[in-house]
């Protein structure tokens, strides 16, 4: 599944010591990045929000965040270090999210991602989230329109115990 990344990879639990590492990430990665506040309110106020990291030989190479309510897990947001992207990081982060969702309760995963951003797209696809809506001019810095996903996990889980993925 990770295709060149160097190194080791794993998977944990963010904690309040990767901030620093995660607000670079998130800089590099979008036009309108969460603040470093956003990032500690999250893990120290929030009940529902689930956040991993995934590490290179120990390195935070990029996350992915989920809030769970009841039985639905709505990613808040996911990026990848520029210097690991095109290894399969984002595909194996986003697999190891979607599992600890479902071991968690969740029955469903949603997230949002704009309508200019094919390459997520192509990933969401693959990974059998379909598109379920439009939201009009919901990205703040451009007013771009956000493709709604859904995927339903047990499917997700039994095509892949099938298929090998």
């Amino acid at each position: 599944m990770v295709k060149s990344a160097p190194g080791e990879v794993g998977f944990r639990p963010m904690e309040l010591s990767d901030l620093s590492r995660i607000e670079v990430i998130e800089n590099h990665s979008f036009s309108a990045p969460w603040p470093r506040q956003a990032f500690y309110n999250e893990l120290v106020f929030n009940q529902f929000a689930h956040y991993t990291v995934v590490t290179v030989d120990g390195i935070v190479a990029g996350y992915c965040g989920f809030w769970l309510i009841l039985d639905e897990a709505h990613i808040t947001n996911i990026a990848i270090h520029p210097d690991y992207r095109g290894t399969g990081l984002g595909e194996a982060t986003l697999l190891y999210v979607m599992d600890l969702a479902r071991k968690l309760g969740a029955d469903k995963m949603t997230l949002e991602v704009r309508v200019s951003n094919t390459v997520a797209q192509s990933l969401y696809d693959k990974l059998g989230f379909t598109r379920a809506g439009l939201r009009k001019e919901y990205y703040t810095d451009n007013k771009e329109d956000a493709i709604i996903m859904w995927v339903t996990l047990n499917e997700h889980a039994e095509r892949n115990a099938h298929t090998g993925n």
